[in-house]
C-alpha cells in the first residue's frame, strides 16, 4: 500500500484540525503536528531516510522515532492522555498540570517551568538584547527582533491573502488563525468539558480553570492569572499603558476590544440584536442584559438575604450594603465609596478645572459625559426610546428608570427591612426612617428635614412665600 492510499492528504488535514491531531487507526493524540507526522509515518511503513547522526543520544531517539513495530505512543500522561515522542516532552508539559516551576531567578523572586523562560527573564535585570533585528533594533528574546520587524519595517510585505476578505499576512500560521474568524471552526477542544477553541494559547489558558493553576504572575503586586494575555492587560494597570488609541477622538484604551465598543459610539453601529423585539446593543453584555428584561430571569441569588438580581454586578453591589465595604477610594481625601460610579462624581468637586466648555452658553463641565448630556438641553435631542412605549430621554439612567415602569422591577432593596425600590434615591431617603438621619437643615432656626422638598416647604413659614 502506498503512502497516500494509506493516509489520503485531506484526511490527515481532518484529524489535525477536527480530531486535534488524532491518529485514526490507533486514535492516539498528539500534542504537536510534529509529533504527529513522526508517529503518521510508523503506519505508513515509510522507509527510514539516511541522516547523518553525530552522538550516540541522537541515534537512540531517532532509532525510536522510526522504529517499525512502534505502533502506540511511547510517552504518555497520565492526567490528560496526550502523548510524547520524547521524555523530556513529558516532564515539561506535567508541570502545566503541577504548577511545578523549578527554574527560579537569583536576582528576584520569579519562577518559570522552562529554563528558556529563565534565560529570557534574567535578560530583563541586566538589560541585555542579544537578538538584532535587520532595522537595527535589538531585542532581550529571538521572537520580538520578528514581531518588531512586522511592525515598524513597512517595505515588509504581506504576501499572504485571506480569500474571504482584503486582509493581508506575513505568515501560514497567522492566515490560518484569521480564517477561523470566517469558518467559525474551533479545532482545539477541551477533553474535560468539551469546550472548543479557536487558538491552541486560549485552549492552554482554559485549561487552568479546571486545574486552578495560575503559573503567570504580576512581579508588582503578585496576582497570578492562568494566560500570559491577562497579565499583560493586567500591568498596565500599574504601569497606566493604554495602547488602543481611538482616530476619531482623544480617547485611549487597555484592551482592543474595549476600543471595538467605543468606536461603535462614533459609527453608530449596532450588531447585537435582541430577537424578541427590535431593540439593537453596542454590547453584547448589554444584550444579555436586556434579555433579562422579557424572561425575568435572575440568577444571582444573595447569600444573606433573599433578593434576586439578573446580572452578577448588581450582587457584587448589594453585597455591600450588609458588609459595609467601600472599596473605592479617594486618593485626595479620606472618603470610600461602594461605587465606582461615585468615587468619579466625587472627584469633581476636588478638581478646580473644568475644561470641557459648552459653546452655546458660559456652562464648562468636569467631565466630558457631563458636557454631552448638557448640549442635548440645548438642541431638544433626546437619542434614549424606549422599546415599549413612544417615550424618549435625554439622559441613559433616565430610559433605564423608566423602564421599570414597564416591567414592575424594584431591584434596590432596604437592608434594615424588606422594601424595595425602582430607584436608589427613593432607598436613600427610606433609609433616614432607621438611621434617624435628618441632613437638610434650615439656615434660619434648628429644624432639620429628611428630605429637601420638605426644607423648601418650611422655609416659607419665614419667607411668607406662597408658592
Amino acid at each position: 500500500m502506498s503512502t497516500k492510499e494509506a493516509f489520503p492528504s485531506n484526511e490527515i488535514r481532518n484529524d489535525i484540525k477536527k480530531e486535534s491531531l488524532q491518529c485514526k487507526p490507533c486514535a492516539a493524540v498528539f500534542s504537536s503536528i510534529g509529533d504527529f507526522k513522526h508517529h503518521r509515518r510508523l503506519h505508513c511503513m515509510e522507509p527510514i531516510k539516511s541522516v547523518a547522526i553525530i552522538s550516540k543520544r541522537k541515534l537512540r531517539n531517532h532509532l525510536r522515532d522510526y522504529a517499525e513495530d512502534r505502533i502506540k505512543p511511547y510517552y504518555t500522561c497520565c492526567v490528560c492522555d496526550l502523548v510524547f515522542v520524547h521524555r523530556a516532552q513529558l516532564v515539561r508539559h506535567l508541570r502545566n498540570h503541577t504548577g511545578e516551576r523549578p527554574f527560579h531567578c537569583n536576582m528576584c523572586e520569579a519562577r518559570f517551568a522552562l529554563k528558556s523562560s529563565l534565560s529570557n527573564h534574567r535578560r530583563t535585570h541586566s538589560e541585555e538584547k542579544s537578538f538584532c533585528c535587520n532595522t537595527g533594533k535589538k531585542a532581550s528574546t529571538q521572537a520580538n527582533p520578528t514581531s518588531h520587524q512586522f511592525g515598524t519595517d513597512r517595505s515588509v510585505k504581506k504576501s499572504l491573502l485571506c480569500n474571504a476578505c482584503e486582509a493581508s499576512f506575513p505568515s501560514k500560521s497567522a492566515l490560518i488563525r484569521h480564517l477561523r474568524t470566517h469558518t467559525g471552526e474551533k479545532p482545539f477542544r477541551c477533553n474535560i468539558c468539551k469546550v472548543s477553541f479557536t487558538r491552541k494559547a486560549h485552549l492552554t489558558g482554559h485549561l487552568g480553570t479546571h486545574t486552578g493553576e495560575k503559573p503567570f504572575q504580576c512581579n508588582i503586586c503578585g496576582v497570578t492569572f492562568s494566560r500570559k494575555d491577562h497579565l499583560s492587560i493586567h500591568l498596565r494597570t500599574h504601569t497606566g499603558e493604554k495602547p488602543f488609541c481611538c482616530n476619531m477622538c482623544e480617547a485611549t484604551f487597555t484592551q482592543k476590544h474595549s476600543l471595538t465598543t467605543h468606536l461603535r459610539t462614533h459609527t453608530g453601529e449596532k450588531p447585537f440584536h435582541c430577537n424578541m423585539c427590535e431593540a439593537a446593543f453596542t454590547k453584547r453584555a448589554s444584550l444579555n442584559y436586556h434579555l433579562k428584561t422579557h424572561t425575568g430571569e435572575k440568577s444571582y441569588h444573595c447569600i444573606i438575604c433573599e433578593s434576586t438580581f439578573g446580572l452578577k454586578g448588581n450582587l457584587i453591589s448589594h453585597l455591600r450594603t450588609h458588609t459595609g465595604e467601600k472599596p473605592f477610594q479617594c486618593n485626595m481625601c479620606e472618603a470610600s465609596f461602594t461605587h465606582k460610579s461615585s468615587l468619579s462624581s466625587h472627584l469633581g468637586p476636588h478638581s478646580t478645572e473644568k475644561p470641557f466648555q459648552c459653546s452655546l452658553c458660559a456652562a464648562a463641565f468636569t467631565f466630558k459625559t457631563n458636557l454631552s448630556s448638557h448640549l442635548r438641553t440645548h438642541t431638544g435631542e433626546k437619542p434614549f426610546q424606549c422599546n415599549m412605549c413612544e417615550a424618549t430621554f435625554t439622559q441613559k439612567g433616565t430610559l433605564t428608570q423608566h423602564h421599570r415602569t414597564h416591567t414592575g422591577e424594584k431591584p434596590f432593596q432596604c437592608c434594615m427591612c424588606n422594601a424595595t425600590f425602582a430607584q436608589k434615591s427613593y432607598l436613600t431617603v427610606h433609609r433616614r426612617i432607621h438611621t434617624g438621619e435628618k441632613p437638610f437643615c434650615c439656615n434660619m432656626c434648628e429644624a432639620n428635614f429628611t428630605q429637601k422638598p420638605s426644607l423648601i416647604k418650611h422655609l416659607r413659614t419665614h419667607t411668607g412665600e406662597k408658592p
